[in-house]
Parts: C-alpha cells; structure tokens; sequence
C-alpha cells in the first residue's frame, strides 16, 4: 500500500499565474488552485496516496500571524490522523521560513511534515513548481524524514525549517542552509541524507500551537548608522512586550541606545540582539547586559521563539536557555 501524503494548499508563486510564459516576476500569486496544481502533477500517485486541501490561496507576504497560528493548529490536526502518513505544504517563498520554524516548534508529530514553493509561477517557461512539488510528495512518504523535524524541499535541496533562508530575491536556487549546509538532496527522486539538526523540534519541542490567535506582541528593529531611541519609545507606548535588534556584526547596537534600552527593560521589555549579517552566531556579552542572544537564528525566526517564550516567562536567563536549545 502507497504511503498516504496529505497536501495543505497556501497559494505563493507555485501557484502563480502570468500574462505570459516568458513573466517571471510581474504575475499574481496564489491564483491557481489546489487542485490543479496536483492535477498538473499525475506522477505523485506512483508514490503517494493523494488528498489535498485549500488552506488558503495567498502571497505569503500577506500571511497573518492569525492565519500562521490557524495554519499550525491545522497541520497538527492533520498529523493526528491515522490516515495521514506524510504531510505537504505549499507556500509561497518570502515568508516560508517563518512558517516552517513555527511549524518546527510548536507541531508534534513523528511523521514527515515538509514545505514547498517555486520562483517560477505555474504559467512560466521551464516551471521549477511541478519537480519541487514531485520532490516533496516523494519526501513525505519517506517515514524517517520526520526525525529530521519539519523541512523544506526545493531545487532537490532538503533544508532544516531551523536553519533554511531566502537568500536570492528571485533566482531558482534561493533556499540554503547558510553556514551548516543543506540536511541532504533528493537524488532522482530519493532523499539521502548527510546531516541531523541536533536543536529540539517537533515532538521534543515544549511548545504546542496555542488556541488563541495571537502571540505576545514582538518587534524587529533593524539597526543601522544614525538611528535613535525613538522607535523603542513607541514599542512601549505600543504594548510591545518584546524585540529583537537586528544589530551590527556581532549583534552589536550604538552605544547611545543603552539609556533607552534601560529604560525600556526596567518597564518590562525584553530584548534579543541579533544580526543582520547573514551567518553567524550572536552570544550574550557584558556590554549589553540582560539582553538575550539570538544563537544564528535570523531576526525573523527569533522573533517567533520569543514570542512563544513570551507565553510563559520574561525571566532573560530562562529565555536565553531556550535559544541555546531551540
């Protein structure tokens, strides 16, 4: 008996439709279905069992922490099947990251959950959204790549959803793992692996997807020559419970802000110093006291754990544990 491979639609440029074959960027995404899409792809029956859903039908530029917390509980919902071996997911690409991490820590299951987009929209010459989905589909029926925690598949490259980013605004291969490497390949088709993320996931996580649909609100701030304290000022005439600082190198923030970093901490704000270098790890250091390192989670995925360690606890040195292990 084929493996039964559920497929959870959510629009992006997979399912993106131009004016012409030869449009590559100026095409609306999200506009071909479900559906069609796995119509389009009849081989995924040769090694799956095929159902899928509309979830949504959006650019994931649009996605809404609201419907990211919908998304969650869902993919969870369907994990729990008894009917459901694998799980797929198309979205689009600018926020895929973001999505996947989520789903990373906070879906419990065993079984292979893995994300897929395209660059190229359904419509365009040499489609790369037909082979990626195949790819997918053939990744989620294979059972042990659910000990890897949620993935990513495109461009036959399997990523980690810890460490995978967007690191080209359109080119086909843009998803890596940065400085780790990717966790393996799908080889005609097959997944081989070189790698384990050793970072707790899924079903070690301590997370679940909470019933409401909002999260502690967190801000990024990007630093940068001539910035002031002015935007921290307005996070806590905002509410803003938490943010993260894409800082300089090695995380680090002009040091006039400190003042109003004090200030803004002693009224309950908690801070997370990250980079926006594109590798690296940013560690605590005595020169921004309690202020928690974001590990070489990027500021976007930092922003999720917090927000999530928000639901529990603003304590910094419990907080910066999780980032240590998460």
């Amino acid at each position: 008996m084929l493996p039964a491979v559920y497929i959870i639609g959510c629009g992006g440029t997979i399912a993106g439709r131009a004016a012409s074959q030869s449009e590559l960027i100026g095409y609306q995404a999200g506009e071909v279905s479900i559906d069609d899409l796995i119509q389009s792809v009849p081989q995924m029956t040769d090694y799956a069992s095929i159902r899928g859903e509309q979830f949504c039908n959006i650019d994931s530029s649009s996605m809404t922490e609201e419907l990211l917390l919908q998304l969650a509980r869902h993919v969870q919902d369907v994990a729990d099947r008894d009917d459901v071996d694998g799980i797929v997911i198309t979205h689009g690409t600018d926020t895929m990251d973001e999505t996947a991490y989520f789903l990373h820590l906070t879906v419990h299951t065993h079984k292979p959950v893995v994300l897929v987009g395209a660059m190229r929209p359904a419509t365009a010459i040499s489609a790369d959204g037909p082979m990626n989905l195949l790819e997918a589909v053939r990744l989620a029926a294979t059972p042990r790549a659910g000990e890897y925690g949620v993935l990513q598949v495109m461009n036959s490259t399997i990523c980690s959803a810890r460490f995978v980013e967007k690191t080209d605004t359109t080119h086909v291969h843009t998803f890596t793992d940065g400085q780790l490497g990717a966790l393996g390949f799908m080889q005609d088709g097959v997944p081989v692996f070189y790698q384990k993320p050793l970072r707790r996931h899924t079903y070690d996580s301590r997370w679940t997807c909470p019933s409401e649909d909002n999260l502690p609100p967190v801000w990024i701030l990007y630093c940068h020559i001539g910035m002031t304290g002015a935007i921290i000022e307005t996070a806590m005439e905002r509410g803003i419970q938490g943010i993260v600082l894409a800082g300089m190198g090695h995380g680090n923030l002009p040091k006039y802000l400190l003042p109003d970093i004090k200030e803004a901490q002693l009224k309950g704000l908690v801070f997370v110093r990250a980079t926006r270098a594109s590798g690296g790890i940013v560690s605590p250091v005595p020169l921004w006291p309690h202020m928690i390192g974001a590990d070489n989670l990027s500021p976007q995925k930092a922003r999720l754990l917090l927000q999530l360690a928000l639901q529990e606890t603003s304590d910094e040195e419990q907080i910066q544990r999780w980032f240590g292990e998460y």
